[in-house]
């Protein structure tokens, strides 16, 4: 059986990410930062859909902690087959108002940490792994307030373009998904400020974690071997 990793996922895009592999028949690596009881409960999802779940704890802004769930999880199952770098951090504002600490945390938690993230994956996955980036479509527009948090996610996508070119050679894709506005626990707490894109969606909703599972699970299968260095926009058509 395939091995995923993959960060941020106890809730959320994450959750139905490992769900979505596991029903693949994938053994699956939840990594968490805070919510040790969410973790457990997709690593008991995991095993009732057929697999093996482990549950390991780490900061994806530490590259300390970084690395070692990379050991961890290399250690639980003898190997790495998919990894899916999904946990992310967001400071919105204006410009004009961010302070130095805005920028530090979104860059630490989202640029430094796709950079390790993808270091580490490119050194340990087994030949033919699959790299997948969740990344956001608001990369691809201005949204006020969105400045710190999109131009850090860009950085990993532009990781995530050249990397494909250097690990090709292994059989390895590398790809970004972009996902638009996703019914999280997150985005409820801000779901009037995502009315006017559900306006704009052709289907008159945001997307479902499922959604974005779907597009996630294709990158990372066999089927995908065709497709690499590229970025997949899965919102809906928001920004089409």
């Amino acid at each position: 059986m395939r091995v995923a990793l993959i960060t941020g996922g106890g809730r959320g895009i994450g959750r139905a990410i490992a769900l979505r592999l596991a029903a693949d028949g994938a053994n699956v690596v939840v990594n968490y930062r805070s919510d040790v009881q969410a973790a457990k409960q997709v690593a008991a999802a995991v095993e009732n859909l057929g697999g093996q779940a482990a549950v390991i704890r780490a900061d994806v802004a530490d590259p300390e902690q970084l690395r070692a769930l990379f050991d961890t999880a290399e250690g639980a199952f003898g190997g790495l087959d998919v990894f899916v770098h999904n946990a992310f951090g967001a400071t919105l504002g204006p410009l004009a108002l961010a302070t130095d600490e805005d920028y530090a945390q979104n860059f630490a938690t989202n640029s430094l940490a796709a950079f390790v993230a993808f270091r580490e994956a490119a050194t340990r996955l087994r030949d033919g792994g699959r790299i997948v980036y969740v990344s956001t479509a608001i990369t691809r527009v201005s949204n006020p307030g969105s400045s710190l948090y999109s131009a850090s996610k860009a950085a990993g996508e532009q990781l995530v373009r050249v990397l494909a070119r250097e690990v090709a050679a292994r059989g390895i894709t590398v790809n970004s998904v972009l996902p638009g506005p996703v019914d999280t626990d997150s985005a409820r707490a801000i779901i009037d400020q995502l009315t006017p894109s559900v306006n704009r969606t052709p289907f008159g909703r945001i997307g479902e974690p499922e959604d974005i599972a779907d597009v996630v699970a294709f990158l990372a299968s066999d089927q995908a071997r065709w497709i690499t260095g590229q970025r997949i926009v899965a919102d809906g058509g928001l920004t089409a």
